[in-house]
């Protein structure tokens, strides 16, 4: 019996076309600019894989080639390290953070996350862990969703998400600074072969005795990139946008999630409360954006039509 549901390849000329040339552009790029490693062959044998193998995958997989373009200039700045570009932020953002947010006790006036590291307990540890950890998979998964019940928002949810990181890499290059974590580690003083650090969230792993954050700061393509803090931007694009999608349950969620992240990316020790307030404000900068500007634009407007098309049912 025939599957109607694959096409061959032979009614896609354009499509395959553009899928080897953009196959072999991104593994020439990751060659020269980061090497290869093993996530560059997985992400294209996936996409060519899901490309082919029938429409509807087909579809699913264009649709989420936004998140491979995030993806792709998120691994390209390991190739540019920020602080080449500008002075790393070190001491005057620790002092700020301590004048606007300090927290005067009997000894000292300690910032928010040496107040923290110092009074540290086991359920925060785990509570920070668990919110942290879905730092990405939330998103994802609500795009899963949006994708499923209503893909115009889908692709405004996507296309937002990108923007918003954008923005958000854009000032890593024009204001590099330090985590809370560095100073605690290496004072004022600047190293420019520091690792990645799990920081606070190494007690996460020591609690459930696997190195989780060990394994994924390791791998971080920036150390000198705190502000802002992309990490609490991402609920809120999430909760912007179940808001949006009328999930009325979800909502309370995504809000509980986003606060959670908030507080565990100072807990932690991974950012100031002013990487958080910067990262808040990028997200709503971001939706704004699109929201009122690329949204009112004929070209755009036609731009998400002809997408939508491709993806749609």
């Amino acid at each position: 019996m025939k599957n109607n549901n694959i096409l061959p390849t032979k009614n896609l000329p354009g499509g395959a076309a553009a899928l080897a040339l953009a196959s072999a552009a991104y593994l020439l790029v990751m060659f020269f600019l980061t090497g290869l490693r093993p996530e560059h062959w997985v992400i294209i044998l996936s996409f060519n894989i899901l490309f082919y193998s029938g429409k509807g995958t087909r579809k699913f997989v264009l649709g989420f080639a936004i998140f491979i373009v995030f993806a792709m200039l998120y691994d390209v700045m390991r190739a540019f390290p920020n602080y080449l570009y500008h002075t790393v932020d070190i001491a005057p953002l620790y002092h700020l953070e301590k004048q606007l947010f300090g927290i005067d006790t009997q000894f000292a006036r300690l910032t928010p996350n040496e107040f923290f590291a110092a009074n540290h307990n086991i359920l925060a540890d785990l509570m920070s862990g668990f919110f942290y950890i879905n730092w990405m998979p939330v998103p994802l998964g609500f795009a899963v969703y949006l994708y499923l019940t209503n893909r115009k928002l889908f692709l405004h949810f996507s296309l937002t998400f990108l923007l918003v990181n954008i923005i958000g890499f854009t000032i890593y290059y024009i204001h590099p600074a330090a985590p809370p974590w560095y100073v605690s580690q290496y004072g004022f003083v600047l190293n420019l072969h520091t690792p990645g650090s799990a920081a606070g969230l190494a007690r996460f792993d020591q609690l459930i005795h696997l190195n989780v954050f060990g394994s994924i700061y390791n791998k971080n393509s920036n150390v000198f990139a705190a502000i802002p803090s992309l990490h609490c931007a991402y609920p809120v694009i999430v909760l912007y946008y179940g808001i949006k999608a009328g999930c009325r349950r979800a909502k309370w969620f995504f809000g509980l999630f986003m606060i959670g992240i908030w507080f565990s990316a100072i807990y932690s020790g991974h950012h100031y409360t002013i990487d958080v307030i910067l990262g808040i404000f990028c997200a709503m900068t971001g939706i704004f954006f699109y929201e009122v500007v690329f949204m009112k634009q004929r070209i755009y407007k036609n731009f998400i039509n002809r997408y939508l098309r491709i993806i749609d049912r």
